[in-house]
């Protein structure tokens, strides 16, 4: 049933429960004794007294939504009245106009799906529509693409404000950075005298010891700490201890000579400098002949076989792979726990092994699986096994895909039946959705029928774990890599007493070198 002023009811109902859901984007002026959103509520409340005698009523509970934006729905009062109405406590939502609930048509039919399903009805107090006509929604999603335009407008003006404030070297936000305060009027940085100095001193410190931990352990042992900051909400941020890769962030920060970044192009800055330009650069220079990479992926340029892979036993973090070389001709390559690389080697007990010693370490532990007949034959046995495992997994993933793919199929049916903007955009949903899993399927389908036509070659398999050294000592460095990473799923070293183990993919070949290894 329609009434006007864009109410949509559902069945006439002896009591109508009406949940008033408001919304401010931003916090300004909700401090005050009276805000809009006490505006929005009383405006919503006057409407359902007009309706008293159709049985409506003003729930208690108040759904307001200060200080958060309509462009998604990560919206905590939202959230709870999404749920009553799921849980049946709410039989129409009711709001001062169609924007303050959203500003996004694919997040208004999400709403409106759910509202439908657990038949509650939806009112705009100053808009004229009604839904159950074709009418009524078209004149509701061009209201929701307008309020969407103008959200979009509204973030496009922004972005230009901000790339013109860079360019003319002003900072434009962020988290706040040490030896820095933002300025009472907001959008300036004011040097923080105390921090400056810090700031100062770790630059010359860098340039004293030449690496980052040393400076990360010497930092930590003064007991200096990261910047710590006071958010608009009243709640403590940052403080933290530092590490390397807050160390290395700070030390290739252009603002502390005075400059702003913006879209790669460097800029001269508003704010004042606090390292002499000369010792920073003497930093960057330091930091690339180092061959620090800022966090960047890195291939494995020395063939390390255990990366990614071995863990340290002491704290049970990852251990990396790095070297060092005091001759041209003379490299040292050696795993060190994350922990100790990050904040000193004082903070982990196994710090670091020599990389050649644990890899032959674990290259014996393989070498010796090969060596035992009852090992060969068993590692025979586990391929079969894991084969028809695999097979009966990938079988279970095309049978759920499948049916999956019908259920689409069936609703994208439904749907144009159906007509309406909004099924048409949950049709490109679905669409997509049914694309990617015939994708998926295709390439289970491929994987299924290339293992069907393969088997175990027993005496392959056996002349291969025969063949070991001769076949490690053909493969490249990256094939070595790859072969180890295939067999073996984890490798742990303890450093306080040398012990290592390893973890293989099959539990079957694990258990066996644990005999072998008591035999």
């Amino acid at each position: 049933m329609a009434a006007g002023n864009g109410m949509i009811v559902g069945p006439r109902q002896s009591t109508v429960r009406c949940a008033i859901y408001t919304r401010k984007s931003t916090e300004e002026g909700l401090e005050q004794e009276y805000n809009t959103l006490d505006a929005q509520r009383d405006a919503a409340e006057a409407f359902i007294r007009s309706q008293r005698g159709e049985g409506w009523v003003a729930l208690p509970e108040h759904y307001d939504d200060g200080g958060y934006t309509g462009a998604n729905m990560d919206r905590p009062a939202l959230q709870k009245l999404l749920q009553d109405v799921r849980d049946g406590l709410v039989d129409c939502v009711m709001v001062y106009k169609v924007d303050r609930l959203t500003r996004s048509l694919l997040d208004f039919a999400r709403i409106m799906e759910v509202l439908d399903k657990h038949g509650a009805s939806f009112v705009s107090v100053t808009q004229q529509f009604n839904t159950t006509s074709s009418l009524g929604r078209l004149t509701l999603n061009i209201l929701l693409s307008f309020a969407q335009f103008e959200r979009e407008m509204i973030a496009e003006r922004t972005r230009d404000k901000m790339s013109a404030a860079r360019r003319k070297g002003r900072w434009v936000g962020g988290i706040p950075m040490l030896g820095y305060d933002i300025s009472e009027r907001g959008g300036a940085l004011v040097v923080n005298e105390d921090e400056a100095a810090r700031v100062r001193a770790i630059f010359d410190l860098y340039l004293e010891h030449g690496s980052l931990i040393p400076v990360v352990e010497e930092l930590n042992r003064r007991g200096w700490r990261m910047k710590e900051w006071t958010t608009r909400k009243g709640r403590l941020a940052g403080g933290g201890p530092f590490a390397k890769n807050r160390l290395y962030n700070l030390l290739t920060n252009i603002i502390y000579i005075g400059k702003v970044e913006h879209g790669g192009q460097i800029y001269e800055g508003e704010h004042e400098a606090i390292v002499d330009p000369e010792i920073w650069q003497r930093v960057q220079d330091r930091l690339r002949f180092n061959g620090r990479t800022g966090g960047r992926q890195v291939r494995n340029k020395y063939g390390a076989l255990l990366k990614g892979i071995l863990r340290c036993a002491s704290c049970d973090a990852g251990m990396v792979h790095t070297y060092t070389q005091n001759t041209p001709n003379k490299l040292y390559r050696y795993y060190v726990c994350v922990n100790a690389h990050q904040r000193g080697y004082n903070q982990c007990p196994t710090r670091s092994v020599s990389a050649p010693a644990i890899e032959q370490a674990v290259i014996e532990q393989v070498r010796g699986i090969a060596a035992n007949p009852a090992v060969v034959d068993r590692v025979v046995e586990s391929l079969g096994e894991q084969r028809v495992a695999d097979i009966e997994s990938l079988e279970r993933e095309k049978r759920l895909m499948e049916r999956e793919l019908e259920r689409l199929s069936q609703e994208l049916a439904g749907l144009v039946r159906t007509g309406g903007k909004l099924a048409v955009d949950r049709m490109a949903e679905v669409q997509e959705r049914a694309a990617l899993l015939e994708r998926k399927l295709r390439e289970v389908r491929d994987q299924l029928a290339e293992w069907a036509g393969q088997t175990v070659d027993v005496a392959d398999v056996r002349r291969t774990l025969r063949e070991f050294d001769r076949l490690w000592a053909e493969m490249t460095p990256r094939e070595q890599e790859k072969f180890v990473k295939t067999l073996v799923d984890r490798v742990t070293y303890d450093g306080r007493n040398g012990e290592v183990t390893v973890g293989f993919r099959t539990a079957a070949i694990k258990q066996l070198c644990a005999e072998v290894r008591n035999q």
